[in-house]
């Protein structure tokens, strides 16, 4: 199976966070799948670093590669899929999120109940 981590549950994975559910934690260590991060989420993070809202490592792409996952480039069809998306939610981050795991056929690993409603499947993080 395809996992891609939304801002939090990378967050939470990184910093060891208990606020990650079981189900996620377990499914991410489980050399089973595939763990990807979008760079959107990587994108997401900078800024929210960068304003001071949390704190993590400065090279947050060194981060992803040490836990072992793989960055997910964002494509010129990524963009134009998550532009075509219906606005059900508004994070331009989330919906190209969507379009990368209905391109990938992935499970979204995440809390943001915005997301059900476009039909990917979700992992609660």
């Amino acid at each position: 199976m395809i996992l891609l981590l939304d801002a939090h549950a990378l967050v939470w994975w990184l910093l060891d966070d208990p606020k990650l559910s079981r189900g996620a934690h377990g499914a991410i260590a489980d050399p089973g799948n595939d763990i990807v991060v979008s760079a959107a989420t990587v994108w997401e993070l900078a800024i929210k670093r960068a304003a001071g809202k949390i704190k993590l490592a400065a090279d947050l792409s060194a981060a992803v590669e040490t836990a072992g996952f793989s960055g997910l480039p964002v494509t010129g069809a990524d963009a134009e899929a998550a532009a075509g998306l219906p606005m059900l939610h508004h994070d331009p981050f989330d919906r190209m999120l969507v379009a990368q795991a209905l391109r990938l056929d992935a499970t979204i690993v995440s809390r943001d109940a915005l997301l059900e409603p476009y039909g990917v499947p979700i992992l609660q993080a």
